[in-house]
């Protein structure tokens, strides 16, 4: 049986121990959080044998195997470390680190004690996400990938939206990256995985919208477009947009045969085949080809929903099973080492080339008054 801890007890944290209901063969010792009443909150809602607002007494007192970071990035690191120090496996929320300087420490001290850490990027294993990798696995690419596409969009809207848009504080105004820091890795973490090149060139254009910019913001880039390329040919285009519409969460690969398609929203995988259709036969035949998966795929989710298997939130469920499986059964992580750090140094190098205009003028005024400049935003 493991003993599972989680550290933050915010929004995400919520997902975490309710999806931990549903795993067998764990149970949750202890949460904690800097602030009693979040802590205590989260206790009194679930399972929870305990609660704490000071990590070292939770280490020291609980003993927990496992521990799920769910804290804001900025924290990571050190809380993660702690943890690893203490001879607890770890579950790092998304993204992972700050950067990958932080990213290549955290998987170096866990590689020196035999310790297995892991990432939360858990739209990478839906039902359809894992469906999608079966595909892949059995050849039908044809061939390692060419070409990638990956869309991760998101609406600014809700709670969540007003609170980063209202409050010139907000922890995710902190990140390097603002608000492109704290989602882009979900999109990002599908191209490390077929990138075979560790260190590609990122070629980034980040931009306010013009909405954005309507109501007076300076600092929240939230539209992004990337090129990838490794030095062995494969490439990839990556796509964060706030209005866009349909606002995707989708990727595409392409191999030297043919093509697939993941849609995140709809829970759906396309084929795209690769040869062309003779004569007319182009013209009417690839309509029914595509409109009979399109169907399976509706009757695939539609069982899903009857048998109580369609959850919002199922990915992280496969992820945490998967990863309490790399610890039990010494099994391969569910994402390993290189995709989680690839995915941090494509992310520094987008942020190392988006600016914007507030942090270009905070600069040019620092180095005409001879002030150290600051950091990139």
């Amino acid at each position: 049986m493991l003993k599972v801890a989680i550290v933050g007890c915010g929004k995400i944290a919520d997902a975490h121990a309710e999806m931990l209901t549903q795993v067998a063969g764990c149970e949750m010792v202890a949460v904690c959080d800097r602030e009693p009443l979040m802590a205590r909150q989260l206790y009194d809602r679930f399972p929870i044998k305990s609660w704490y607002s000071d990590l070292g007494k939770l280490l020291d007192k609980a003993r927990p195997d496992v521990v799920h970071i769910t804290t804001p990035p900025q924290t990571h690191y050190e809380l993660g470390r702690l943890c690893l120090e203490h001879g607890c496996h770890v579950y790092l929320e998304k993204p992972f680190t700050i950067d990958a300087i932080e990213a290549e420490k955290i998987v170096r001290l866990a590689t020196e004690k035999k310790l297995k850490v892991t990432v939360g990027n858990d739209a990478h294993f839906t039902h359809a996400a894992r469906r999608f990798h079966e595909i892949v696995q059995a050849g039908y690419l044809g061939g390692a990938p060419v070409h990638m596409e990956s869309y991760y969009c998101s609406e600014l809207r809700g709670s969540y939206a007003k609170a980063l848009l209202g409050d010139r504080h907000h922890w995710v105004r902190r990140l390097p990256g603002k608000l492109l820091h704290n989602i882009i890795s979900h999109g990002v973490v599908r191209i490390a995985e077929f990138m075979p090149d560790n260190d590609p060139q990122v070629v980034a254009h980040g931009a306010i919208s013009p909405l954005l910019q309507s109501f007076g913001e300076t600092e929240i880039i939230d539209e992004l477009r990337v090129i990838v390329a490794g030095r062995s040919g494969v490439s990839a285009y990556f796509t964060f947009s706030s209005q866009m519409r349909p606002s995707l969460h989708q990727f595409r690969v392409y191999g030297p045969t043919n093509g697939l398609v993941l849609d995140d929203d709809e829970q759906s995988v396309i084929k795209l085949r690769g040869a062309r259709f003779k004569s007319y036969a182009g013209k009417f035949l690839p309509p029914v080809f595509y409109a009979r998966q399109y169907w399976q795929n509706l009757t695939r989710n539609v069982n899903l929903f009857r048998r109580r298997d369609f959850h919002l939130k199922g990915g992280m469920k496969h992820l945490i099973e998967a990863f309490y499986r790399s610890i039990t059964e010494d099994a391969p992580l569910p994402i390993s080492h290189r995709e989680i750090v690839l995915t941090c140094r494509i992310m520094d190098a987008i942020f190392a080339q988006i600016q914007t205009p507030a942090a270009v003028a905070a600069r040019n005024a620092a180095a005409a008054a001879g002030a150290p400049v600051p950091a990139q935003s």
